[in-house]
């Protein structure tokens, strides 16, 4: 039998403190009708985050612990449909309440994982050619404000050649969040996504659950087989709801005032990307802001230590020096016979165009060479950099060929002789 208690000792902001016995960090409570959380354990001393503000509770309104964590609910009636951070739908459709399943949950065992060794397609040359992702990858999208970040994961939703999407929004404007569910609708993506999306103006509290409810959902799925792509934007407004928490409950700051377990809160979330043996995947793809552009601010520095490289997000496209795919070899051998060897010889050949541009800034004499780098370098930016572009890998990396042949002569691009022999393109076909 759930006890009642009748007194809450403190409401200090949204938290409201009471006096039980028999509680356990995370379990769900009520506080008069609305949800809460516990936050905080000192003794018999229970701190709870209410969902929906402390706002017109009072000392005298009945807690209820529920004894369990807070659960969403999992099925194939998931897809299509809209929740907010608690799991209440925003779509106007109707309450899932069966099959309850807890979130927040461990990751899944290491023995049962295997090597990724399967590629995701996303139709993004920058991401298939550049940057491969790979299934049961963990990688960070990092960014500055302004940038096109959820244009790009609105696009990678649309195009990605997964079997479900899991949207998780954190403190999204009301116009981003539309603008995800229009882009969704629209391209046809909706009938495989589950979103859950929190926006600025929703309860703090729900801001940090958004990751757990999206992941909790996404194990299920791979569990049954499928493979699961989970979206996540902004991972750093979950980590300020983390020190905002961390503040209204007293803990001692670390770096910039944020909580010292920062590290192990996004750890916990990314580390449930896994290829299950015998059933499907969860891959991550997570975007983080980086205030002034300071890439050792305690989120984007926290969240390189724990991801398998990171996309670096810049003037409107994804940036081929910062940007790294760590697991990228297990899978671009495999694509196509002239793929690794491209992508090296395009990057280095747009290293030397990046030379050539400071030249010229610089007033130097430019040479030929120069003349065909800097050809070079804005066909390679118009044609595969601009995230406009919607081209499968093959037509991308025969693309790659059309540019150098465009630019330079076989023996100046640095490939081995028998891919030359095998794709250079025609130029006389070219110009037709």
């Amino acid at each position: 039998m759930q006890k009642v208690y009748t007194r809450i000792e403190s409401i200090v902001g949204n938290v409201v403190t009471v006096r039980a016995e028999g509680v356990k960090n995370g379990d769900l409570a009520l506080v008069g009708d609305s949800y809460a959380n516990v936050i905080k354990l000192d003794r018999d001393l229970v701190s709870l985050q209410v969902f929906a503000g402390a706002q017109g509770v009072s000392t005298t309104d009945p807690v209820k612990f529920l004894g369990r964590p807070m659960m969403v609910s999992f099925s194939e009636h998931l897809l299509g449909r809209i929740f907010d951070g608690a799991g209440v739908p925003r779509d106007n459709g109707p309450a899932l309440t069966e099959n309850m399943i807890p979130i927040g949950g461990p990751s899944f065992n290491p023995a049962k994982r295997i090597l990724p060794t399967r590629m995701i397609r996303t139709g993004i040359p920058m991401i298939d050619v550049f940057n491969t992702l790979v299934e049961s990858q963990k990688l960070p999208i990092f960014s500055i404000s302004g940038e096109p970040y959820n244009q790009l994961l609105s696009r990678i939703a649309l195009q990605a050649e997964v079997d479900v999407i899991v949207l998780g929004g954190m403190g999204l404007k009301y116009d981003d969040y539309m603008e995800f569910r229009e882009t969704l609708e629209k391209g046809g993506a909706m009938s495989h996504t589950v979103m859950f999306i929190h926006t600025a103006s929703d309860p703090i509290v729900e801001c940090t659950l958004v990751p757990d409810l999206s992941l909790a959902v996404a194990e299920r799925f791979a569990l049954d087989g499928k493979r699961v792509l989970v979206l996540l934007t902004d991972m750093t407004n979950f980590a300020d709801a983390q020190k905002e928490m961390a503040i209204t409950m007293e803990r001692v700051p670390s770096n910039r005032g944020y909580p010292g377990d920062l590290y192990s809160a996004l750890a916990a979330r990314y580390e449930k990307a896994v290829d299950i043996e015998g059933a499907g995947s969860i891959t991550i793809l997570g975007v983080t802001t980086m205030p002034g552009d300071d890439v050792t601010h305690p989120v984007p520095d926290n969240t390189g230590y724990i991801t398998e490289g990171q996309y670096y997000l810049k003037n409107g496209h994804i940036e081929p020096f910062g940007s790294l795919s760590r697991l990228k070899q297990n899978v671009n051998g495999k694509t196509r016979n002239d793929h690794r060897a491209l992508m090296d010889g395009m990057i280095r050949l747009y290293a030397q165009y990046q030379e050539s541009l400071e030249k010229r800034s610089m007033g130097f004499l430019m040479t030929e060479w120069d003349d065909k780098l800097l050809k070079y370098g804005e066909l390679f930016e118009t044609k595969l950099m601009d995230l406009s572009v919607n081209i499968p890998l093959e037509q991308a990396l025969d693309l790659g060929w059309e540019i150098l042949a465009e630019c330079f002569e076989p023996v100046e691009t640095g490939l081995q002789s028998a891919l030359i022999n095998e794709r250079w393109p025609d130029k006389s076909a070219l110009k037709q």
